[in-house]
């Protein structure tokens, strides 16, 4: 973008004003690109809200860009406060991400808990995020379940951060759709007046477009913007088809009494097949709206070939959607087989189940949750 062949830079976070792309870093519609040179405060879009509003929106970076904020978190001192979707924890931990923590302290958040079922055990989720996180190497302090959109837990959040930042500087960091920004607004709502935690006068940023929110004591909470995750299965699907595959309210389970032999879709983005076992009911965990057909596991294939994006839905257009690859189990205790970023199937022990998801997206096995 420039004005009079000149590059135009945001005065509250450095990063160069264009007006082509609402979704990435510096936008600014034209008319308050005007607006901003008359009054000689250009703002971007994003510190524009962030000033007036107190609210912050998600950007996302180019992976080198990532590359470079990961290694400035890794040279610094800093307590790393990495935030995750409950339901698509594959798809939203960031690759590699205990290389750069080094030796920083982590605290894991679980968001997104006000859609998990109350007969879910919190306590075996806890253990289950853990576990996952160890499998990547990285060994959280402490593992803390959100709802940033109902504001839960978020007071929790914010005395374990203050616990163990010790003076340090705090860096927020995950994926896009996890819900981290609107985590942060929460924070700084909940911080205002609460003991005076967070000073959300400032906001100055860097060239990262990281937004800085000065502690009491001159260190920082830190909020990085979200880099995609390519195996994110939200990567796959629109806005509308997304509102039909993501859990939106508190999922209710939807029993399906299935003998070997017998396949579940789930839309076209997903398919369970029940191999052997004994005829069992099977509960579904996933989107209350999210269609669900059950049919023969011998035309299975042939059926989604010709009714996937039209019978079997979301998505409404699977040109951009992967094919489906298999993952074969055999269940030793009663377990949930887990689709990232949509749900799980609940089975009986000694089942063999296969599970299918677009390439890329995670399919596993773990100790059933209820």
């Amino acid at each position: 973008m420039t004005e009079n062949n000149e590059e135009l830079y945001c005065i509250g976070c450095g990063v160069k004003i264009q007006s082509d792309d609402k979704d990435e870093l510096g936008y600014t519609p034209k008319a308050a690109v005007k607006k901003g040179l008359e009054k000689e405060e250009l703002y971007c879009q994003r510190c524009f809200r962030l000033r007036n509003y107190n609210e912050i929106t998600d950007v996302s970076l180019t992976d080198d860009d990532f590359l470079a904020l990961l290694n400035e978190i890794g040279k610094s001192d800093a307590l790393i406060v990495n935030v995750v979707d409950i339901f698509d924890f594959s798809g939203s931990i960031i690759p590699g991400i205990h290389r750069f923590v080094g030796d920083n302290p982590v605290l894991l958040v679980g968001n997104k808990e006000d859609l998990l079922p109350h007969s879910l055990k919190r306590s075996k989720l806890k253990d289950w995020l853990r576990q996952s996180a160890n499998a990547q190497g990285l060994r959280p302090l402490e593992v803390v379940l959100t709802s940033a959109k109902k504001n839960q837990q978020v007071r929790e959040l914010l005395e374990l951060i203050d616990k163990y930042r010790e003076g340090r500087d705090v860096y927020v960091v995950g994926v896009t759709n996890v819900g981290k920004s609107t985590l942060i607004n929460q924070i700084i709502k909940e911080s205002t007046g609460y003991q005076d935690l967070i000073t959300t006068s400032r906001f100055p940023g860097t060239t990262l477009d990281m937004i800085k929110i000065p502690f009491d004591d001159g260190s920082e909470l830190i909020d990085t913007p979200g880099i995609i995750h390519k195996d994110q299965m939200a990567h796959y699907l629109t806005g509308k088809d997304l509102r039909l595959a993501a859990p939106q309210k508190e999922i209710k389970p939807r029993v399906y009494q299935l003998n070997p032999g017998q396949t579940l879709f789930l839309g076209a983005l997903a398919r369970f097949d029940y191999v052997a076992g004994e005829k069992q009911g099977v509960v579904v965990y996933a989107e209350n709206n999210l269609m669900i057909h059950r049919t023969k596991t011998a035309g299975a294939t042939e059926f989604y070939a010709k009714h996937a994006g039209e019978l079997l839905q979301p998505p409404a257009d699977i040109t951009n959607l992967p094919e489906l690859v298999r993952f074969e189990f055999k269940t030793k205790e009663k377990s949930d087989l887990v689709f990232s970023g949509l749900g799980w199937v609940s089975v009986k022990a000694d089942s063999v189940v296969a599970g299918w998801a677009p390439k890329g997206v995670a399919v596993s096995l773990r100790k059933a949750m209820i």
